[in-house]
């Protein structure tokens, strides 16, 4: 009998031995997909900051890209695109405590930077327009820092 007794206890300590080496693997395996998924997270949302912003500026470009309408001014303390949007309006985008701006106002009214929309965090805006290729350079939330060149097609002294 005693011999049973000591069987019985052997095989329950087994079933839970192995019961807490499942319970380990298992709780292993969690923790490793979970860093793979923060990891794959992060880096989805570098590169959604970095394409949004960049196509968000060249999509605004190329619908202003018309004689004389797309120009760099110093506006919040950096670089801004104004882009205009005939004679009595135009489109300012700049960035702002950590905020790409995009400010729409009546074009002979100055108003102050703050009065813009924020659209997406970014650091940084640098701007350069020599001839027709309009630099843009970026430097996103998270510090990375891109740049996109749009080459403009309506050109100086050309009507498009």
């Amino acid at each position: 009998m005693k011999k049973n007794k000591i069987r019985h206890t052997i095989d329950t300590f087994a079933a839970l031995l192995l019961f807490g080496v499942f319970a380990v693997c298992i709780l292993a395996v969690l923790l490793t997909g979970a860093k793979a998924y923060r990891r794959l997270t992060l880096r989805d949302q570098l590169a959604y900051d970095r394409s949004t912003c960049l196509q968000y500026i060249a999509t605004k470009v190329r619908q202003s890209d018309r004689l004389e309408e797309i120009q760099i001014e110093e506006f919040g303390g950096g670089d801004a695109l104004v882009l205009a949007a005939g004679q009595d309006y135009s489109t300012w985008i700049y960035c702002l405590d950590g905020w790409l701006m995009e400010l729409y106002c009546y074009a002979a009214e100055r108003l102050a930077p703050e009065e813009g929309w924020p659209l997406i965090e970014a650091e940084e805006l640098s701007l350069s327009l020599e001839g027709n290729l309009l630099t843009v350079d970026l430097i996103t939330a998270q510090g990375e820092q891109t740049r996109i060149m749009l080459s403009l097609r309506c050109g100086k002294g050309e009507t498009s």
